[in-house]
């Protein structure tokens, strides 16, 4: 007690993982508000550029808003054409995938029993639920449908913040003091700038990514490749895990129609897409740096995942991102971005 009175280090401790958890609880049951404006925050600092550079062209800001929304809204009604039948297709035959994945599993256990490697196949099913992959696709991609529906509070959410940041500088430099203004409006800016530079560059390569995996599974014969092109998307944004979670039921749909043979061809296709994407294509242009560990990409899959739902483990490495980049720009804070990051490189021979 005294030391809650005194105010020493544990009752600050307290208070503020206190704090923590009743910020996380609001934010929980607020999930249904939060996630639309993380949503709308994330597709205005991506259409930012666009807006700007129209500006600077001579356009009006509320001309160069109609310009932004109006490509928006036709990406959306483009998405829609081509993938809202198929979630709806894809989700309506979940149980039968899932079925239809426990009789292959089944005989293919069975052949190896012939072979001699024994897998005793109701042990096997208590543990191993094949059919866990499409339910989580479909959880995903019904989370995906979610955001599709609530579209229009995101674009009239999209107008203001983008109206808004034209004049946002001024008001800052208005609001804070005069020796504290130029220092505030630095760091902010670079926060802004990684932010910005980061999620208009991983949009980029995801939707090379999304692309060619669409085409991959396309050329193979695969149902619904606009479908795991669309997932590959959007799950490039989380990275190690996102890639493996994407290649899974497109690799379970590849089993379940042709077999085994077809299913590792489309497994070795994500797998030469995603080096390609993830260790050539992404470090050259986003630059080095910007990693994060898979420690913290898991713990915050998992953590964002419950908070927010299936749409917030496809924000999950976003939102944690630009916590780091917020971290990297303080000095004070660097240590702790470092410690979220990937080992650094070190120069010189290194002690085991």
């Amino acid at each position: 007690m005294s030391d809650l009175k005194t105010g020493g280090p544990s009752a600050r401790l307290m208070l503020t993982l206190a704090s923590t958890i009743i910020v996380i609880a609001g934010m929980r049951q607020a999930s249904q508000i939060i996630v639309p404006f993380l949503l709308a925050l994330f597709l205005a600092i991506i259409c930012g550029p666009i807006f700007f550079w129209l500006k600077r062209r001579g356009l009006p800001p509320v001309a160069a808003v109609g310009v932004v929304i109006l490509a928006i809204l036709g990406g959306e009604l483009l998405l829609a054409a081509f993938v809202g039948t198929s979630i709806d297709t894809f989700i309506s035959n979940v149980p039968v995938y899932q079925q239809r994945l426990k009789d292959e599993t089944s005989s293919l256990l069975a052949l190896l029993n012939n072979y001699g490697i024994e897998i005793p196949r109701q042990r096997f099913m208590e543990f191993v639920d094949p059919g866990a992959v499409m339910r989580l696709a479909a959880n995903m991609l019904t989370g995906f449908g979610g955001m599709l529906t609530n579209m229009f509070l995101i674009l009239i959410t999209v107008i203001f913040m983008l109206l808004e940041a034209a004049s946002f500088p001024a008001k800052l430099r208005v609001a804070l003091k005069e020796e504290d203004a130029e220092k505030s409006y630095a760091y902010l800016a670079r926060v802004a700038d990684g932010v910005k530079h980061y999620l208009a560059m991983k949009t980029l390569v995801s939707l090379g990514t999304g692309a060619v995996v669409a085409t991959w599974v396309w050329v193979l014969g695969v149902d619904f490749p606009i479908l795991w092109g669309l997932l590959a998307f959007l799950l490039n944004y989380v990275p190690n895990i996102g890639s493996i979670i994407a290649a899974l039921p497109a690799v379970m749909m590849a089993f379940i129609q042709f077999g085994g043979l077809r299913a590792l061809i489309v497994a070795a296709g994500y797998v030469v897409v995603n080096v390609l994407f993830g260790n050539v294509i992404e470090p050259r242009v986003m630059g080095r740096g910007l990693g994060i560990s898979t420690l913290v990409v898991f713990v915050s899959l998992v953590f964002w995942g419950w908070v927010l739902g299936p749409v917030g483990m496809l924000l999950s490495v976003p939102l944690t991102m630009t916590v780091k980049i917020a971290l990297e720009s303080s000095p004070d804070t660097h240590w702790i971005a470092i410690l979220l990051g990937e080992q650094p490189k070190m120069e010189g021979p290194q002690k085991e």
